[in-house]
């Protein structure tokens, strides 16, 4: 019987110099952590966009935004990271810890190469499974947003501008789409 095989126990040293191959390398107490890392872009994206859904929806006391990462956990076998997502509030509150989040109001994805075909394919039709009214997927490239509803097979396809209303008695959140883009692209 031979000798198990050691984990490699990993330095910054070592992470340092791993290739450039688009991934975020990191190490915490010796464990090499590997996800793709997001382009300044996207982040700027999913900041702006959040900061103009909290605002609205602080202002009527309709629902909670925040940004990934996050654990929203839609069943036992799906466990979710929108970039950035709305949730009700719990209590007349913010959710304190992931799993006071039971549903989603709105899921928004920012498109980056590597999320894209999960973006557009496997998550979008889980949302639509799970009847999130809302899912906006960001494409900064194309300066667009599509949106997708849970009944809808082809997304509505926005340039100019976004009109959200989670609740008929409320006025409506408008997002001037050229506007969002102009100041995260320039």
């Amino acid at each position: 019987m031979g000798m198990p095989e050691l984990a490699t126990v990993w330095t910054a040293e070592m992470v340092r110099a791993l290739p450039d191959d688009g991934n975020r390398y990191e190490v915490v107490a010796g464990e090499l952590l590997v996800t793709p890392s997001p382009t300044f872009d996207h982040q700027d994206a999913v900041f702006q966009l959040a900061v103009i859904l909290r605002g609205y929806l602080q202002a009527h006391r309709m629902g909670y935004a925040a940004i990934s990462p996050a654990d929203i956990e839609l069943d036992p076998r799906t466990l979710v990271q929108p970039d950035a997502f709305v949730v009700p509030l719990v209590n007349g509150r913010r959710p304190r810890k992931w799993t006071d989040i039971s549903r989603l109001l709105a899921a928004i994805e920012v498109l980056s190469p590597s999320t894209a075909r999960a973006d557009r394919t496997v998550k979008r039709r889980r949302f639509q499974q799970e009847g999130v009214p809302e899912y906006w997927i960001v494409e900064l490239a194309g300066r667009v947003v599509e949106r997708w509803r849970p009944q809808d097979e082809r997304p509505e396809i926005l340039t100019e501008t976004l009109v959200w209303q989670p609740d008929a008695n409320v006025e409506p959140l408008t997002i001037n789409l050229p506007e969002l883009f102009e100041q995260v692209l320039g």
